[in-house]
């Protein structure tokens, strides 16, 4: 195998956490609602839940881009 083609190989599957990070993003925010929808006063009480579940899908997603850019550009 061409090592060119192994170092994009090892980017596609490194960039496979972009996927988890989506699912897991609509995942946060669909609970979210369903949960505020049915007890609106305790919404309020589970933003900042709701922000930290955002904040730590969202860093999943971007640390997979980062390896995939540092398996593109710098091997």
């Amino acid at each position: 195998m061409e090592p060119e083609a192994a170092k994009f190989i090892g980017a596609g599957l490194a960039s496979i956490a972009l996927v988890g990070a989506g699912l897991g993003i609509g995942t946060i925010f669909g609970n979210y609602l369903a949960g505020a929808l049915r007890n609106p006063s305790a919404a309020a009480g589970q933003f900042p839940n709701l922000l930290l579940g955002f904040a730590l899908a969202e860093a999943t997603g971007l640390f997979g881009l980062v390896v995939a850019l540092i398996i593109l550009f710098v091997f």
